[in-house]
């Protein structure tokens, strides 16, 4: 089984966070976005995944050696490819064309999910689908009684389904899938301006592939600060992630929470919902739902709803004067 993986996006909403590393590797309670979506897929797959392949930008050797390292640790062997202009989730995927063979799933690294299923690798097609009240930002499916998909549709103008595709899609033949995609984009057929994975997917249905929707639990976009900080709060309800490593201060943690190793507090209250990265200092504050990384310094703030980069020194007005909700991206000093 091979995985594909396209995180080439420049995450634009999330910035100032994504104008020093990309969108996927933001992390949330303790680990990266694309390193708990490999997991998670992992999980529900029960044959194991022996290659993963990476559709990245310019993104530098330290990103290219986390992506390699996160497939090591789950015993697959790390490919990486470059996608150097955005053009569509369609040629997002052929940018791994080689790695298109055999059972494949593939996985756009700007969301997470939780499923309680197995993978049923006899299928010919699995769509990941979840029911949202607005679909019509998102590709949706209709279903038959037999749960078979019977169209698919890219951001539908008008109400055509709530089954929301979620960006995760298992292949019998990634073989097949390749000759659809190289199609589409051979013969240069756009939806909304882009090639789009949902006309090979129709495509395909035409000559009778059978795609069948499978429901998740819990969709976690990870999109802007707001959602991203609302799916570290959901994680955290989760999975009940564990400290790393002893926390040294004075003070009172709510949990649940994610605190990274050697972070000192005094004269704090952190909790519930904060995830915090190594090496970080809190004093005079009390910060709840947010997000703090690695090598900051928070004195006398009173945050909610918060994301802090790595290697920012933020000066509060006083934990006893309301709330603030921020975002600050990495290497700022905000006083």
């Amino acid at each position: 089984m091979n995985l594909i993986v396209p995180m080439a996006g420049m995450g634009k909403r999330l910035r100032p966070h994504t104008l020093t590393i990309p969108k996927p590797l933001l992390p949330i309670a303790g680990k990266t976005i694309v390193q708990r979506l490999v997991e998670d897929i992992a999980q529900v797959s029960e044959e194991s995944i022996e290659e993963i392949a990476f559709v990245i930008g310019n993104f530098g050797d330290e990103v290219e050696s986390q992506l390699k390292k996160i497939a090591a640790d789950i015993g697959a062997a790390p490919k990486i490819y470059y996608q150097d202009e955005a053009l569509g989730t369609a040629h997002a995927i052929l940018c791994a064309k080689s790695s298109l063979v055999g059972k494949t799933i593939v996985a756009f690294a700007d969301t997470l999910f939780r499923a309680d299923f197995s993978l049923d690798e006899k299928q010919d097609g699995i769509i990941w689908v979840k029911k949202i009240e607005d679909p019509s930002a998102f590709g949706v499916v209709k279903l038959n009684d037999d749960n078979i998909i019977t169209d698919f549709v890219e951001k539908p103008e008008v109400f055509v389904s709530d089954l929301a595709i979620i960006g995760i899609y298992y292949f019998k033949d990634g073989n097949y899938l390749k000759e659809e995609l190289e199609y589409v984009i051979d013969n240069d057929i756009k939806d909304k301006g882009e090639y789009q994975l949902t006309t090979a997917l129709e495509n395909m249905k035409q000559k009778g592939t059978r795609f069948t929707a499978a429901p998740v639990t819990d969709w976690l976009d990870c999109g802007n600060k707001d959602a991203t900080v609302s799916a570290n709060q959901r994680i955290l309800e989760i999975t009940h992630e564990k400290n790393k490593g002893e926390i040294c201060g004075t003070g009172e943690i709510i949990e649940p929470c994610y605190i990274g190793n050697n972070v000192k507090f005094s004269n704090s209250v952190i909790g519930p919902f904060v995830s915090i990265g190594d090496n970080t200092v809190i004093e005079d504050s009390r910060i709840n739902n947010s997000i703090i990384q690695a090598n900051s310094k928070i004195q006398s703030a009173h945050l909610t709803n918060s994301m802090i980069g790595n290697y920012v020194e933020y000066l509060g007005n006083g934990k006893e004067n309301g709330e603030s909700s921020v975002s600050i991206g990495d290497y700022s000093t905000i006083e």
